[in-house]
């Protein structure tokens, strides 16, 4: 069976939610920014939390290694 090819007017038939917007206040620190563009930001988490377990499981590991690091070593 052919595929039909949409009208030229048409519209999308799924819902698309409106771009959301921002309330920027001119006030706001570099520091506020940068926290909320690139730490707390939804698109941004998912990356943020694997930079944060890999640093986690890097740590632990040379605590675990400075701790118990004498009975890894055969006497």
């Amino acid at each position: 069976m052919a595929r039909r090819a949409a009208p030229a007017n048409a519209t999308p038939a799924f819902f698309t939610a409106p771009a959301r917007r921002q309330i920027v206040d001119p006030n706001e620190s570099a520091l506020s920014r940068f926290i909320r563009e690139q730490i707390t930001a939804p698109e941004k988490l998912p990356g943020n939390i694997s930079i944060v377990t890999g640093i986690s499981v890097f740590a632990a590991g040379i605590f675990v290694a400075r701790t118990w690091g004498d009975m890894l070593v055969p006497a």
